[in-house]
């Protein structure tokens, strides 16, 4: 009975299941995102919202874990650089950034913003580390990788792509 009331409430809260953790270095409490592959597409997607993970699931897409924590904090996310998520509905393709004017050019260009529910705060610049951005030249769809594994980006500069930097930092395990 209990674990049908859990169920039942994940539910009506959108499923969003939110683990919380307490760090040596600061004594925020820490929250998921998640990063789920596309292997029709070869996008990976970069997602706060547990439920979002599971209607993916469902639809064909592969669940790769949490890919790094950010702070718990409500909007306005207080001191906090926010990550905006936009879509191309051209290409079919995700794209994180931090930044305001570079959310509003691509919005300017057809671009579509996803909204509040999909922003999230991360790491302040002196805390956490880098989540790394790469670009694909040869991708119409996933053409931009966020990593925080250095293996992965030189693996995938090796390939062809093109180190873009830090897009943003976050807290690992």
């Amino acid at each position: 009975m209990g674990i049908t009331a859990l169920a039942f409430t994940a539910i009506i809260t959108g499923g969003i299941a939110i683990h919380q953790q307490a760090y040596a270095d600061t004594e925020t409490s820490k929250a998921p995102v998640y990063r789920v592959y596309n292997p029709n597409t070869g996008e990976h997607l970069l997602t706060p919202a547990g439920f979002e993970v599971i209607v993916l699931e469902k639809a064909g897409w592969k669940s790769e874990g949490i890919a790094f924590d950010i702070p718990l904090s409500n909007p306005p996310y207080s001191g906090y650089p926010v990550v905006q998520r936009l879509y191309n509905p051209n290409a079919g393709d995700h794209h994180y950034i931090t930044s305001d004017f570079e959310a509003t050019s691509l919005v300017s260009i057809g671009w579509k913003n996803d909204g509040t529910a999909f922003r999230f705060p991360v790491a302040k610049a002196n805390t956490g580390v880098p989540v790394y951005r790469l670009y694909n030249p040869n991708a119409k769809v996933g053409s931009h990788h966020f990593t925080m594994s250095s293996y992965e980006r030189d693996s995938l500069i090796k390939a062809g792509w093109k180190n873009e930097g830090t897009a943003f930092n976050a807290y690992t395990k």
